[in-house]
């Protein structure tokens, strides 16, 4: 019910002004990593990726992309030395890799205007470990039970969900049905 709710809205809350700023970095960090190309661009994105070990495991992954790690913790990102480029514990971070301090449902937004656009396109999205909010009264904190999932979903063609509480997967899996079985005129 949540989920359908959801589906044919638009989350409307005010980008904040540091995502915007964060946003227009990453932005020129992949504008960068393209140089004069032109069409869409592929973009990875790590969504709350902490530290930034898991971006830079990622841009290994994906050497001809730029990977975005996404993180609301500036506590986080600077253990993992953010602030655009960033270093890990056993070496220099790829140089595909950029972290950056934002909203993530405010950079999730302002990407999905990117794709919309056909100046992005985003071919993986890692989502790892998010908070489950494990309380019942906190369900309509998971991203699957938020107005911001229709986004999410919309933002790329796979996205990787881990996470060590079986429920949330489940849920978030069949929130995901439940929206692609809705007609489009809906969602």
């Amino acid at each position: 019910r949540v989920v359908r709710k959801y589906a044919g809205t638009r989350f409307l809350r005010p980008v904040a002004d540091h995502t915007r700023e964060a946003f227009a970095k990453a932005k020129e960090f992949v504008d960068s990593f393209y140089k004069d190309h032109d069409g869409a661009m592929d973009v990875v994105l790590d969504s709350g990726c902490g530290t930034g070990e898991s971006t830079f495991h990622i841009a290994k992954r994906f050497p001809d992309m730029p990977v975005i790690g996404i993180d609301k913790s500036a506590a986080r990102l600077t253990k993992g030395g953010a602030g655009g480029k960033s270093v890990e514990s056993n070496g220099a971070a790829p140089q595909n890799a950029f972290l950056v301090r934002a909203e993530l449902l405010d950079f999730w937004r302002l990407a999905l205007e990117k794709v919309t656009a056909g100046a992005w396109n985003i071919p993986y999205h890692a989502l790892y470990y998010p908070n489950p909010w494990p309380k019942q009264s906190e369900a309509t904190r998971r991203f699957h039970l938020h107005p911001i999932f229709p986004t999410l979903l919309q933002l790329g063609d796979i996205i990787e969900l881990r996470t060590n509480w079986e429920i949330y997967a489940r849920e978030f899996a069949e929130a995901a049905h439940v929206l692609q079985e809705m007609p489009v005129s809906d969602c």
